[in-house]
């Protein structure tokens, strides 16, 4: 029996070893170097290669390929939810300062000051002078050593929010400098941050209307009943948010923390566990901050497990909800979770549908994951829709791998290149997972093949699918061909036309795009 295990075990690796190679080859067909950027001066393009080429000669060591990493540009995040982004560290530290309690047994924090030992609590701040409950909390707090703790990856990443949820309270300011902070040492510009900026205010007044199953009956009810003050309440808290990450960032000074300089937007997050009226109030009011121009909230989306009874049993009841309000909002924009799931987490049925309703039926512009595509029904059709929508798929290798334990050749991430379909890599929940966004990039090259080539386009593909205001650098974005008026510019990578510095003065995104070139031609120099 041993002697035959271990021949299965070859077999097994010389077949994963395969798969990695035709991955590659996969890959490199999808996007290859000679079709990426047609518009390239020589110069620009022996960059590219040479710097390619480098990429490629440290391959199989983790170590030089990551160090290359973490200095090449890397665009924008655009998965990212902020009460997830945050170190374990950085929680309990806040915990202690703000006199919170911590049951002994489940590690989860309760917010009182009155740490009765008969309840089993004791202060989070002995968690400080205490390294056996320092380590402990963190282990609880996140993935680190989640294989220890009797429960699955998907169950133990869910219950982690649950545990330190009260650090949370009043920290979004500190949240957001931590973010902007490790994004800036990413060499990321850009951010979109998932959060619920109005609390629990248009849930509540949600849960006093409830959903009558029509979208124009309720919304007038939710108007009613004062749902506007919601959408006033987030603006107030994120404007206070901002001014305390500007100080602790030290904004504007000298000092300044390299995190001052990245560019944030705002995601509205809508529950999709809750009732059906608090997800439709929900819906209201991120719809309503996304249409605002005044707003940094740029569009929103739905969170929480799609495995979950209630998000299986309302999927296409909150995709219809969507639809109904959309038009409501011209400004507002849809990304959508669809597809975090896996074989054996849902019954087979449940894999089929929820990419293709949210694309098909609620319209999104970009998905979340999208890991089951292959699982939904007609999936080359919908693939080759995707593709023709222009839909990008924001990628989380790191989350798939611990949530749904897909990595590999397991994730879609190939189909999707073979298809056409735009992808961005992004880091969904980098302080739960303990990872960041160049270790993102790096389980791109290591698992799933992709060389420097791809890596850029997917940097690029964050910038040209972010939510921000403003026309695109790019009249050709499958092809990165500039537009007219900055196409001498962009060749030589110096602004000097007129022409182009006005198109850039009136575009956010433009700009971003542009910035982003001179970082790669910058980096790129370098080999």
């Amino acid at each position: 029996m041993r002697g035959r295990f271990s021949s299965s075990v070859m077999l097994v690796n010389a077949i994963r070893s395969l798969t990695l190679v035709l991955l590659c080859a996969l890959t490199a067909t999808a996007q290859s170097p000679d079709t990426r950027t047609p518009g390239l001066k020589s110069e620009q393009s022996a960059l590219e290669q040479k710097t390619a080429r480098y990429f490629e000669s440290i391959r199989k060591s983790p170590p030089q390929q990551l160090a290359f990493l973490l200095r090449m540009p890397k665009g924008g995040d655009l998965h990212n939810h902020l009460s997830g982004s945050i170190y374990a560290e950085s929680y309990i530290q806040w915990a202690a300062d703000n006199g919170l309690c911590v049951n002994n047994q489940t590690l989860a924090l309760v917010p009182t000051a009155d740490c009765d030992p008969k309840a089993n609590l004791r202060p989070a701040r002995n968690a400080l002078t205490d390294y056996v409950l320092y380590r402990q909390m963190i282990d609880a707090w996140s993935m680190r050593n989640w294989q220890l703790s009797g429960q699955s990856g998907h169950d133990h990443f869910f219950d982690a929010f649950v545990k330190f949820g009260p650090a949370t309270y009043g920290q979004i300011g500190r949240m957001i400098a931590e973010a902007a902070s490790r994004a800036a040492r990413g060499r990321v510009l850009y951010l979109e941050l998932m959060l619920t900026p109005d609390g629990v205010a248009s849930s509540q007044i949600g849960q006093q209307v409830g959903w009558d199953g029509n979208a124009n009956t309720t919304l007038s009810k939710l108007e009613s009943a004062g749902i506007a003050n919601a959408a006033s309440a987030a603006v107030k808290t994120l404007r206070e948010a901002e001014a305390l990450k500007k100080e602790l960032l030290k904004c504007d000074t000298e000092q300044a923390d390299p995190g001052c300089e990245v560019t944030i937007r705002y995601v509205s997050q809508v529950s999709r566990g809750g009732s059906l009226g608090a997800v439709f109030a929900q819906m209201v009011t991120g719809f309503a901050l996304a249409n605002d121009p005044s707003s940094k909230v740029v569009g929103l989306n739905l969170v929480q497990g799609e495995d979950g009874l209630a998000s299986m049993q309302n999927f296409r009841v909150q995709m219809r909800m969507l639809n109904a309000l959309r038009p409501k909002y011209p400004r507002a924009h849809l990304t959508l979770h669809a597809g975090e799931l896996a074989p054996g987490l849902v019954p087979p049925d449940g894999l089929t549908f929820h990419v293709r309703e949210s694309v098909m039926a609620a319209g999104a512009e970009r998905i979340g994951h999208g890991v089951d595509i292959m699982h939904e029904d007609e999936p080359h059709e919908l693939l080759e829709e995707m593709a023709r929508r222009n839909v990008l798929v924001e990628i989380c290798l790191s989350s798939n791998d611990l949530i749904l334990g897909i990595t590999g050749s397991e994730h879609p991430l190939a189909t999707y290149l073979q298809y056409g379909v735009p992808v961005a890599l992004a880091t969904d929940d980098e302080g739960v997972s303990r990872s960041e966004i160049s270790r993102e990039f790096l389980k791109a090259a290591q698992e799933q093949g992709l060389g420097y080539f791809q890596l850029k386009t997917m940097a690029r593909n964050s910038l040209q699918y972010a939510f921000i205001g403003g026309v695109s650098l790019w009249k050709d974005a499958r092809k990165f061909v500039p537009v007219a008026q900055c196409a001498q510019d962009v060749a030589v990578m110096k602004l000097s036309s007129t022409g182009c510095r006005k198109y850039l003065e009136g575009s956010e995104k433009a700009k971003l795009q542009w910035k982003l070139e001179e970082d790669f031609r910058s980096f790129e120099r370098a080999f």
